[in-house]
């Protein structure tokens, strides 16, 4: 089975940084893991890696789409998969980098994502009709009412995740949750995992912000604003929509940005609770282990031997 090897951890924890020195010393490239790093017209919000960054390890699966494009986590798998297949035939090792703790889950492991094959584009579309004509509480409630369980771990607000559940029970006959459960691996994956106090990455939290803000933000999330009245899936990214009140004279940009802070650490926090009840990691502190790097080299080095 190919070996992949996978960083994953909360948003500013070092991720990026970290991953480019490993690849460097293990001969690898990466992949990235995040669901909005595929998109060109974005990066301050998104936290590419930056071009220089780009430079030094090639990156897959960055600036690869456009904001316009229909884009799903089956595209992803597709498209993740083709680059590791492409890193393996280099002889090289296929990192993947990001912190969207699901899709990194869909694509090291065989996840139903309900394929798009000719006979489901009806079953698809009838979900879609219906949330265009009732809205998204009312599709999840149809969701509660066939799988309370897969409903419970699907937010409200979250209507694409809800369309592609309901797809695919209706497709499979099966409840989405139980086949959730069902997954077997895909690759012979290594899972690293970064983490530190819960204040200092709050913190670090605060300070990228601040940097973003100042590195054109704004622009950035006028651009997403503009294209609002289509539904984009960069829409549902954190660090556009807490300025929608802004450009509507609704609130102060200050208080913007004191949301857009609160709503990174709670995504922070999301994405710590995901990888730890959903994916195998093995945990290291990057911030507080001045020997992190050593320790994850000598694990990784281990596991490439077995």
């Amino acid at each position: 089975m190919r070996k992949i090897l996978t960083i994953v951890g909360p948003t500013a924890i070092g991720k990026t940084k970290l991953a480019i020195k490993l690849a460097k010393k293990l001969n690898a490239e990466i992949v990235s893991g995040d669901s909005m790093q595929v998109y060109r017209e974005v990066a301050i919000g998104t936290a590419k890696a930056t071009p220089e960054e780009q430079k030094q390890v090639k990156h897959y699966l960055v600036d690869s789409q456009s904001v316009f494009d229909s884009y799903s986590v089956k595209d992803f798998v597709d498209q993740a998969q083709a680059a590791i297949n492409e890193i393996s035939q280099k002889n090289k090792l296929p990192m993947l980098v990001g912190g969207t703790g699901f899709y990194v889950n869909a694509l090291l492991n065989q996840m139903q994502l309900g394929e798009r094959h000719e006979e489901n584009s009806g079953v698809a579309q009838k979900w879609q009709d219906y949330l265009t004509s009732n809205g998204a509480e009312k599709l999840w409630q149809c969701l509660k009412r066939k799988d309370p369980e897969a409903a419970q771990k699907i937010p409200v607000p979250n209507s694409r995740r809800t369309l592609r559940a309901l797809t695919v029970i209706e497709r499979t006959g099966k409840k989405f949750s139980e086949q959730q459960k069902e997954i077997k691996p895909r690759y012979d994956y290594l899972i690293i995992g970064l983490n530190s106090d819960r204040q200092e990455i709050y913190r670090r939290i605060n300070l990228r912000v601040e940097q973003m803000m100042q590195n054109g933000m704004l622009r950035e999330a006028k651009f997403v604003y503009d294209q609002r009245t289509d539904e984009h899936q960069i829409l549902q990214a954190i660090a556009y929509k807490e300025f929608f009140p802004y450009f509507e004279g609704q609130k102060t940009l200050d208080e913007c940005v004191t949301k857009l802070k609160t709503s990174s650490r709670h995504y922070a926090k999301r994405q710590l609770t995901y990888f730890r009840n959903k994916l195998p990691v093995t945990w290291f502190d990057p911030l507080n282990d001045l020997n992190c790097e050593e320790k994850i080299l000598q694990k990784v080095e281990e596991w490439l031997n077995e």
